[in-house]
């Protein structure tokens, strides 16, 4: 058993009090929790992976041809070599596609939210790919509606600030590791920047957790558990209440690391014009404001992923 909690979220609705009180504690305690009976298919998991390992099963040249150059990696493809954890000297063992909220041409987020490219040699990869983001954009609006109720805030008060959030689905392919003594690894330890993360199809081990006295505990959930954990954003917003800690996806020992890995975080984004300015309800006395200045959830943003060398 981990000793990171997985709770069940059909409680939100037949025992709230308590369920709230619970993943409350879980996220001050680690950052992370499992959410089981979750409501989304495992049929529409499934398939969303099918059509996602097709995607990076395509010649390299024809997986490039959707690569934005200097887009941040926001939307497409980013190549493996690309992306490396704040402050590590080596890139992450991995490549990504970035699906993001589709908004019309005249929102006026539309600057800072581009169109999603979708790649024509995968049939099915718009349908699935978006079923899915639509399906983890619901389930993380619940997952906030309990942090908010944690807390001392309205049940909805999340609502008009993420429901054009600038979210991403991540799907990530791990290639086989075929030299020995590697010094990356397949995602080096950060913190992630947005308000939640919801990973679907975390089984695989290789996910560690940091703990508050400093050890890596692993978190491999089961096929039906989805892990969320909080984002730096919304840590600055509650003052530390709710913990944006560390996390790592380690290579796995002997054969395993020649079996390629993938998975499928969501990032959960605000709207970008929000302006994160820490909650008074999260200042006191042990705990004194942090950030005395606000940041627009789109600056915060790009500051990070500088950080991380996608701009």
């Amino acid at each position: 058993m981990s000793q990171i909690p997985t709770l069940d979220i059909t409680r939100f609705d037949s025992d709230r009090d308590a369920f709230v009180a619970e993943l409350g504690a879980a996220y001050r305690q680690w950052g992370f929790a499992g959410i089981r009976n979750h409501g989304i298919p495992q049929a529409d998991i499934d398939a969303a992976y099918d059509v996602f390992k097709a995607f990076f099963a395509l010649p390299d040249e024809v997986k490039r041809t959707y690569h934005v150059a200097g887009g941040g990696g926001a939307r497409g493809y980013t190549p493996f070599g690309v992306e490396t954890a704040k402050g590590s000297k080596h890139f992450d063992l991995k490549e990504f596609w970035h699906i993001g909220r589709e908004i019309p041409d005249d929102s006026k987020y539309r600057e800072v939210m581009p169109p999603n490219l979708w790649p024509s040699e995968v049939p099915g990869f718009r349908e699935r790919g978006y079923a899915l983001y639509r399906a983890l954009d619901d389930l993380g609006s619940r997952v906030l509606s309990a942090l908010a109720l944690h807390i001392g805030l309205a049940q909805d008060f999340f609502a008009d600030k993420t429901n054009n959030g600038n979210s991403i689905l991540r799907p990530i392919h791990y290639p086989p590791i075929t030299t020995e003594a590697v010094p990356n690894v397949r995602a080096g330890a950060h913190g992630d920047i947005n308000f939640i993360t919801l990973l679907v199809g975390a089984s695989a081990a290789g996910l560690e957790v940091q703990s508050h006295e400093g050890d890596w505990v692993p978190f491999t959930s089961d096929a039906d558990t989805i892990v969320v954990n909080i984002g730096d954003m919304l840590q600055r917003l509650t003052n530390h209440v709710y913990p944006s800690t560390i996390h790592r996806v380690v290579n796995p020992p002997g054969d395993l690391a020649r079996q390629p890995r993938y998975s499928v975080p969501f990032f959960l984004h605000p709207n970008p014009d929000f302006l994160i300015d820490v909650l008074p309800s999260c200042i006191s006395e042990e705990n004194p404001s942090r950030y005395p200045e606000a940041i627009t959830a789109h600056g915060f943003l790009e500051e990070r992923l500088r950080e991380i060398k996608l701009k």
